[in-house]
């Protein structure tokens, strides 16, 4: 019988990190930030949170570098608040998929209005966000298919 105990234990890491970051951390150099999702693995004691971060590269960096400090009192509070027999290491992950998307709805919304699409000055950079959307996937699909050897 599957239970998908990973997959609760994310969802509500996801809903207590959302709220920390909303209303308990304080850091000035944590800008806008979204939880996006939390992989477990099977035995939940590792798990990474995907974030958005909304801004230029530089808000995006010191977000991540702040987040980042920030891992050790997260995990603390988890453990406070979420009765689990071991508190998982917590690590964050950029999520730019919301980006991505962004992209695909304005090019295809410059293609219905019947205007071409021109390059942006952005295409290396909507590159690089494409390759690195490809990589996570990759990466996830292959701790997922570790997670289930051990």
């Amino acid at each position: 019988m599957i239970f998908n105990r990973d997959k609760r234990v994310a969802e509500l890491i996801r809903r207590e990190v959302s709220e920390m970051l909303a209303s308990e951390i304080k850091d000035p150099r944590i800008g806008f930030v979204t939880v996006t999702g939390v992989e477990m693995t099977q035995d939940v004691r590792y798990g990474k949170i995907f974030v958005s971060i909304y801004g230029t590269e530089e808000d995006k960096k010191r977000t991540m570098t702040a987040l980042e400090s920030a891992e050790r009192f997260i995990r603390r509070e988890i453990g406070r608040r979420i009765r689990l027999r071991f508190t998982p290491e917590l690590h964050f992950k950029y999520d730019a998929s919301i980006e991505y998307a962004a992209h695909i709805d304005e090019v295809l919304r410059k293609l219905k209005e019947g205007g071409k699409v021109s390059k942006s000055k952005n295409e290396k950079r909507i590159r690089n966000i494409r390759k690195n959307c490809q990589r996570d996937k990759i990466r996830q699909k292959n701790s997922h298919n570790i997670s289930h050897k051990t």
